[in-house]
């Protein structure tokens, strides 16, 4: 016999204020009756950050970016075990939302009375854990997207250009690094880099910031040029930022974030998170799909 699939869903505590007047968003699910932190299933090929980012917006009507990775609340359900993946997150910006039978009330609730309100343990023990964690700045490291075979390409390799996988990995990359709250956006000046983040710059309105020494051909040469510009990049970020680099420059780059070097596939993701006295303090990883 088969075992049971595993049911994954992932929500957020969404924060606004300051440490005087902090609130968390909260909703009032009135077919259970209950006060509770938003969440929900994910989608088929739906990576955990962009189910977060999603169900929130659908629930509260609400835009977030998330911060820092949480505790996981683990349950069994009829249907099989189910997984609640959660971050620390803070408000964008909010639109009204219409009550419907799911959700009929969404409201801002001082943290003790969240606190109080909040109908299940785990939850409120997901809020403890989001109130210990600090504001971060995440930089997310990307390798390229799946590109062309060198052996079927003809031009110059910094022109070599995506495949037709690499271009749909480059696509999905659009609502992951969204659900960071991505405002700048650095790349090899490789087309096959540039183009893999290129589909989040068209789709927010930022330009694809360029270095030469993050290529192949300059980033083998001068390693060391590459691990200070990357710490000089994490040291220096004042938002959300994602940096592509390929395969032979990684190991220089993850010097620069002073992370273990481990292999990376084609449009694999790393988010490292910044606290405000600019230390690294979390590490998350996001395998593409495509």
């Amino acid at each position: 016999m088969s075992s049971r699939p595993k049911i994954r869903a992932a929500g957020a505590v969404v924060l606004r204020g300051g440490d005087d007047d902090l609130e968390v968003l909260m909703i009032h699910r009135p077919s259970y009756g209950d006060w509770t932190l938003p969440k929900g299933k994910g989608h088929p090929d739906e990576l955990a950050p962009q189910t977060a980012v999603r169900e929130v917006l659908e629930e509260t009507g609400a835009v977030v970016r998330l911060g820092l990775r949480l505790p996981s609340i683990k349950y069994q359900l009829a249907k099989g075990p189910k997984t609640v993946a959660y971050w620390r997150a803070e408000v964008v910006d909010q639109y009204p939302r219409e009550p419907d039978d799911e959700v009929d009330k969404v409201r801002w609730f001082p943290v003790a009375k969240a606190m109080t309100r909040l109908t299940y343990a785990d939850e409120r023990r997901i809020l403890s854990a989001a109130l210990l964690t600090p504001r971060t700045t995440p930089l997310l490291l990307v390798r390229h997207a799946k590109a062309m075979l060198r052996k079927d390409w003809s031009g110059p390799d910094q022109e070599r250009r995506l495949s037709g996988r690499g271009r749909r990995q480059a696509r999905g990359l659009v609502p992951l690094l969204g659900a960071y709250g991505v405002q700048r956006l650095v790349s090899s000046a490789s087309t096959r880099c540039v183009h893999t983040l290129k589909p989040y710059g068209e789709a927010r309105g930022i330009a694809v910031e360029t270095a030469d020494l993050l290529t192949e051909e300059e980033g083998t040469v001068h390693p060391d040029d590459v691990t200070a510009y990357t710490a000089g990049l994490f040291r220096e970020i004042e938002g959300p930022t994602a940096v592509c680099g390929h395969r032979p420059v990684l190991p220089a780059m993850f010097r620069g974030l002073e992370l273990p070097a481990r292999p990376m596939v084609v449009g694999e993701v790393i988010v490292v998170h910044r606290d405000e006295a600019g230390d690294k303090v979390a590490v998350e990883v996001h395998k593409p799909t495509a």
